[in-house]
Formats: C-alpha cells, sequence, structure tokens
C-alpha cells in the first residue's frame, strides 16, 4: 500500500510513502503519520491513497508512525483546509496545523491512571490460607469485591495504607485485573458550582421564536446545505433558538459545532448548553475549545470529539476545525464580531469558514447577530441567506432608555475634560442605593492614551513603533499597545525637561480611578487584558458579578458582547467616539454595533433599563441610529455608501502588506510590484496603492501596503501567489495577504 502524504515541514508538496507491514493501525485519507524527509521525521496527514506517477516504486521511503488509529482530519476538513489554502493564500502546511492543537500534533499530555478490579472470588479455603499469610491482600481484595465498578490504584492503595506491592502480588494470582484508563480533562466542569447556574428546561417560546425554531428545524430536515441569518435584537431570545436548533440536530444523531467570538463569552454559553443537555439529551457532552485551556485539557477534548464520545463543541473561532462526526449544525453567535478574524496566517475569517465547512458537510450554518455584518445582511437580502428576525424582547420587555451626554457642553459645564458626565454619575449612585449593577465600558485599556507635554508639545512614542506609549498608572509604566515594549513613565518631559507633563486621554485604568473615588463604598472590578491575564480569572470576575458582589464592572469589548446579567440597569459608554475617526470604511459600522450591543446589556432582567453615552459627536450617523436601535435604517443608508464606493460587501478587499528594515527599498520594491499587478492582472482587479500604511512602523518594520478590490477572490488570488513566487523579493521584505480584512491598519 502506497500513499500521499502532505508533510507539516515548511513546504506543499506531496510527498509518497510506502506503508510497511509492521504498521498494524489503518491508514485512511486524513490520517497523521509520521514519516521521513532527509535525516530527520515530521509529521503530516495522509492526502491520497495510491502510488505516486512516474517514480520507481522501490525507492519509496516507509511510513514510521501512525499517530491515531483514526483520521486526525476528517474528509470535510482536508477539503476546507485545501479551499482555505487557495483561499487565503496560505501554506497548506500552516493550515493543518491551525486545524490540529499542539497536543494532538505532539502526542503528548495524555493522562492516564491505573484501575483495579476483582476478576476472581477464592473460595473459603482459599480466603482462609491467604488471610495467614497475607492478610493486607486479603484487605484489599475484600475491598474491592464491595466496588461496584474499578478503582483508581493510587487512591485505594492510600486509603487503605497499602503498598504497590500487595496489589501487584494480587494482580500475579489472578485475583485482581489492573488496567489503564485514559483520565479526561473535562474544561470547565466545576461552572455549575461556580455560579453560572441557567434554567435547564426550556423557556416558553414566543411567537417569533417559535417561528424561527419551526424555520430552523425544517432546514435541518431537509439535511442540505444552508444559511440562516437569525437578526434578533438584544435580548430577543437567540439563544433559546439555538438551544431547540441543537437539540433538533442532537436527535437526528448529528454533531453541532457552536462558535462565540470571546472566551469571555464561553462560561455562560457552555453553562447554559451543558445544563441543556442534562435535561434533554443524558449522556450528551458538551466539549470547550479555545486557546486559553491547558494543552490536556484541549487534547482529551479534541480525542472525545475525534472518537465521537462528544459530538457538541462550543468555543472561540478555532473550534470550527473540531474533528466532530457527521456534522449537522454550525452556530455562529455574534457573527458580526472582528474577533472571528485570524489577524496571523492563516488569515481567515471564523464566520466564512463556518459557512464553507457547513457547504462541504451539507449542514446548516446558523449566523446570529442584533447588528448582523453588513456582508451576511446583503447576503440576505440578495437572497443567499435565509432572514430570520426577532424583533420583539422576551416577555416583552422594553429596549433600555439611551440617554446622549454631549461632552462639549459637559467640559464647559466642569470646566475641565471630564471621565464621568454629571447625568452618568447620578445614574450610578441610584443604582448603588437601590442595589443594582452598572457596567462602564470604553475601548481602551490602561490609564491614559498619551504622555503630552504642555510646554514643548512632546508627546512620548514608542522607539520601535509608529504610535504614542499609553500610560499605566498601577505600575508608572508607559507601554507600547502594538510591540509590548515599556519603560517607566517620566516626571519631566524628555525633551525639554519641563514639569509640565499631561497624561491625554482615557483608559479603563483611569476611567477605574475616578469611580474609585467618586464611589468609596461600591465594589468595583475592571475587565480588560491586563487584569485578565490569569487562567479563569475572567470566569471568577463573571460569576462574581453575576452573584452580586460586584457593583460596578468597568472593562473592554470584552463585557460589551452576549453576556446576560438580569440585575444590570445602566451602561455607560464613557467614550462612544474611539471606533468612530479611525481610516477604516467600516469605522462607522463597528460604532453602531458597539453602542447597540453594549446597551443592550442593560434590562435584561425585570427592571428596565438604562444607558447613558457620552460622546463629543452626538449628531453622528451612527450614534443616533443607535439610539433608536433602527438596524434596517442605519444598513440602508450605509449600503447606499459601499454601494456608491464600490466597497465590501459588493466587492471584495485584498491587502498586500510589505514589511521590511528599509522605507526606501520597501516602496521600491512595492512600486515594482504594482507594475506586474497592474500588467498581469489589470483586468481583473482594481489597484490602490502603494503608500505608506496608517501606522507606519510596528516593531522596528516600516510598512507599505497595496489594495486589491475584485469581484472574484478566487480568480485572483491563485495569481497573485504565482507571481509572488516568482518575483525576485529581497531576503528582508516580508509579504502578508489578507483576503476580506477587517483591519485596516
Amino acid at each position: 500500500m502506497m500513499v500521499g502524504v502532505h508533510p507539516l515541514a515548511g513546504f506543499d508538496k506531496l510527498l509518497h510513502y510506502k506503508v510497511p507491514e509492521s504498521v498494524s493501525d489503518p491508514i485512511v485519507v486524513g490520517s497523521l503519520v509520521r514519516v521521513p524527509i532527509m535525516n530527520s521525521f515530521h509529521l503530516g496527514i495522509v492526502g491520497e491513497i495510491g502510488a505516486p506517477k512516474n517514480f520507481p516504486l522501490d525507492k519509496l521511503k516507509p511510513i514510521a508512525q501512525v499517530l491515531y488509529p483514526f483520521p486526525a482530519l476528517p474528509p470535510d476538513l482536508l477539503e476546507l483546509a485545501r479551499w482555505m489554502s487557495s483561499y487565503y493564500a496560505a501554506g497548506l502546511d500552516s493550515i493543518i496545523e491551525t486545524m490540529l492543537p499542539a497536543a494532538v500534533r505532539n502526542g503528548i499530555g495524555l493522562k492516564q491512571d491505573k484501575y483495579l478490579s476483582v476478576v476472581k472470588r477464592p473460595s473459603p479455603e482459599e480466603y482462609a490460607a491467604l488471610e495467614k499469610r497475607a492478610p493486607q491482600q486479603v484487605k484489599l481484595l475484600r475491598f474491592l469485591e464491595q466496588q461496584f465498578r474499578p478503582q483508581k490504584k493510587s487512591l485505594v492503595l492510600a486509603r487503605l495504607g497499602l503498598t504497590a506491592a500487595v496489589s501487584s502480588a494480587l494482580v500475579k494470582r489472578g485475583l485482581v485485573h489492573e488496567e489503564l484508563r485514559r483520565v479526561e480533562r473535562i474544561a470547565y466542569d466545576d461552572d455549575v458550582e461556580s455560579g453560572e447556574l441557567v434554567a435547564s428546561q426550556p423557556h416558553v417560546l414566543n411567537a417569533e421564536q417559535a417561528a424561527a425554531v419551526a424555520t430552523v428545524t425544517a432546514e435541518l430536515a431537509r439535511e442540505k446545505f444552508g444559511v440562516s441569518l437569525l437578526h434578533g435584537i438584544t435580548g430577543s431570545g437567540k439563544t433559546e433558538v439555538y438551544l431547540r436548533a441543537i437539540d433538533t440536530a442532537l436527535k437526528s444523531g448529528g454533531g453541532v459545532v457552536f462558535l462565540v467570538p470571546e472566551v469571555a463569552l464561553t462560561p455562560q454559553t457552555v453553562a447554559r448548553l451543558r445544563s441543556r443537555l442534562e435535561a434533554i439529551a443524558p449522556g450528551h457532552r458538551c466539549v470547550v475549545w479555545h486557546s486559553h485551556l491547558s494543552e490536556g485539557e484541549r487534547l482529551d477534548g479534541w480525542l472525545a470529539l475525534a472518537t465521537g464520545e462528544a459530538r457538541v463543541v462550543v468555543g472561540a473561532r478555532s473550534a470550527i476545525f473540531a474533528p466532530v462526526r457527521n456534522l449537522r449544525l454550525i452556530v455562529v453567535d455574534e457573527e458580526h464580531e472582528p474577533a472571528y478574524k485570524q489577524d496571523e496566517t492563516p488569515r481567515y475569517h471564523g464566520r466564512d469558514v463556518a459557512v464553507m465547512r457547513a457547504k462541504l458537510s451539507q449542514a446548516i450554518c446558523l449566523l446570529g447577530s442584533a447588528t448582523p455584518s453588513l456582508e451576511s445582511f446583503a447576503n440576505a437580502q440578495a437572497g443567499k441567506y435565509q432572514l430570520i428576525e426577532l424583533r420583539q424582547r422576551v416577555d416583552s420587555r422594553k429596549l433600555p432608555h439611551i440617554d446622549i451626554v454631549d461632552l462639549r457642553i459637559e467640559a464647559l459645564k466642569q470646566r475641565t475634560m471630564p471621565s464621568l458626565s454629571r447625568k452618568l454619575l447620578d445614574a450610578m449612585h441610584a443604582r448603588l442605593e437601590r442595589r443594582e449593577q452598572t457596567i462602564l465600558f470604553i475601548n481602551r485599556r490602561g490609564y491614559s492614551s498619551a504622555m503630552l507635554c504642555t510646554k514643548c508639545g512632546h508627546t512620548e512614542e514608542c522607539a520601535h513603533c509608529s504610535i504614542a506609549m499609553t500610560y499605566h498608572r498601577a505600575d508608572e509604566m508607559l507601554r507600547c499597545h502594538l510591540c509590548g515594549d515599556q519603560k517607566p513613565a517620566p516626571l519631566r518631559c524628555p525633551k525639554c525637561g519641563a514639569p509640565e507633563i499631561r497624561w491625554k486621554g482615557l483608559g479603563t485604568q483611569r476611567v477605574e480611578e475616578t469611580v474609585r473615588r467618586m464611589l468609596p463604598k461600591a465594589r468595583i472590578e475592571r475587565m480588560d487584558t491586563d487584569t485578565m491575564s490569569k487562567k479563569n480569572r475572567f470566569r471568577e470576575v463573571l460569576s462574581q458579578f453575576r452573584a452580586g458582589k460586584i457593583d460596578i464592572l468597568i472593562g473592554t469589548q470584552m463585557i460589551g458582547k452576549g453576556l446576560d446579567f438580569p440585575n444590570v440597569t445602566l451602561v455607560g459608554l464613557i467614550d462612544a467616539d474611539i471606533s468612530m475617526h479611525i481610516p477604516d470604511f467600516r469605522a462607522n459600522e463597528r460604532t453602531f454595533q458597539l453602542l447597540v450591543q453594549v446597551a443592550g446589556r442593560a434590562g435584561r432582567g425585570d427592571r428596565a433599563g438604562e444607558v447613558v453615552v457620552q460622546t463629543f459627536t452626538p449628531q453622528a450617523e451612527a450614534i443616533q441610529f443607535s439610539r433608536h436601535a433602527d438596524y434596517g435604517g442605519f444598513a440602508a443608508a450605509e449600503l447606499k455608501i459601499r454601494k456608491d464606493f464600490n466597497y465590501p460587501p459588493y466587492r471584495h478587499l485584498i491587502h498586500h502588506l510589505f514589511r521590511g528594515p528599509n522605507p526606501e527599498k520597501l516602496k521600491f520594491f512595492a512600486e515594482q510590484w504594482a507594475k506586474l499587478i497592474e500588467k498581469e492582472l489589470g483586468d481583473r482587479v482594481e489597484l490602490r496603492g502603494p503608500s505608506a500604511s496608517p501606522i507606519e512602523k510596528i516593531k522596528d518594520e516600516y510598512r507599505w501596503q497595496l489594495w486589491y478590490f475584485t469581484n472574484s477572490v478566487t480568480k485572483v488570488v491563485p495569481e497573485i501567489a504565482r507571481l509572488r513566487a516568482d518575483f525576485a523579493w529581497p531576503d528582508d521584505i516580508t509579504q502578508v495577504i489578507d483576503v476580506d480584512p477587517v483591519n485596516l491598519m
């Protein structure tokens, strides 16, 4: 038997090997194998079964090892990897490595324990003789006889005060059986105890939810590929629709992938799924999948799915690569979130990959959001996706009242640039008195966004990047949020020596300091990447907040989406303008989505909610449309602008980034490359650039960029990849091709 293998060795080429008789495990397409290349061994995925063409078979090297007795990449995932390689201009080996967790590739981290059980009961005479010669063996034997199932060896011996020699003697006599069992480490296995309590029984559906469930159920019954966009306002009960769809998929024998954009959303989603599965489908397990898990948890979760022990996985974007058997349903919650886009090679978009995997598996992909991406909404309008709408909140709860505070007027009243307006402060005091909870949102960590000398105008910038360093007051440090460089915050201006240093802009630390000063009795917690670095810290904070042990939660985007806290009646957006004034055609869309999503965290219980939005541009369309949660109005206005300028979703956008230490050299080669593209692909793409990137330097590398606008990625990207491979690039210039980018900086 001969097979073609895609080696994970840094090059994309199918190599053929023979399968020796010593390999007993079955080999199929998708098997993970270890193969010799030159003088070392590498992992690889079997891509085809059969002999190579025009190559002497007697010179084929043998496969060294098969790592698992089942395919590590099922057929749909292998086909998905090939599509991603072509669409995203990424190496197949890098995509396969993304699909397979490191613990799976390395084959390490498997935990096993020894278990003891009785296999033969001695006669009374044998018992009497054994008790005289070896009373400790009898003690262990009698204990094991009283157990209904095999017992963990280490625990039994410790409890009885015996040594391993006692059990070994009984095994040698044939009275006790000792076996190795895989010990599974289940992520979030303690969620019920940590405060993530949810209703296990299905809620009574309102008319809109019932119609949505009926539509999705009918789609699942067809057993064909389809995409549905569930557009439901915040608090309209989208999660209940997801859970009913999952129930239907499982009852038909199918598997389910449930994607969430942020790790912070995973505990609540897992708790809901596990609680519901226990009630409606006892025995069904929910595997957790994201980058914050230990290697052991990732390996055990992968094994449970690959072997069919579990059929449901929930996690961040990489969960789309989980080896779920008989995949019937993929749910993408908060499908509009930029977090679904990978910012490292391969630069895939989790939502788009989910749609393609559903197509390859003939499954249903259910996209859900209160503020769908304009790409998805345009697909629904064009009839490519089925649109399902939920227009009212569950139990007829009202949307929160939104107050817009003009910070220009507030600054005149307070005679300073305020962190908190008087309206927001008064509302926070009122919630504290009523023992209700508040969420304050600002999408910028740190204390201040820049250090400014008021005498000479100097701003302290990162020595390695073209941005100002952020002041962190907790440890009096200036940090670059791009490269991580840091240094002590100066007491005097580094340029002119003047002590007139001011800290410009707001961050989560500064807001926290202000709130602690204004409301000294409040219990306050801050959630951003600076405070959530410790494993499971975000779970602890969210559990404490749910339990009412925290009055005010201050955070970045990780608390601005999807979370459900019934006692939160006030949400404050400290600076609604942060995401609006950036050079990105999606800036208005992002601002609208952010405002609606964050506002949706208020008033999800029995009490009415209130939202205070602080802004210097209250007249902006994104703010005015979000005030009334008018997605239809905003989408119509924004899509008209996109169509006028022929921006996505009406054309695809491809970003080509050039990085290097010499800006002149970088500019020259970028211009030469642009001339080649114009000559070869001028009829298929519209070029913009090349030009310096908005952030011209990061980590001591200068950056130039080129934009391709095209109607078809599949007709352009393979040609760009071919031309790039033949172009004479200098060794010190790095390139990145990003298809359908979400970050234009």
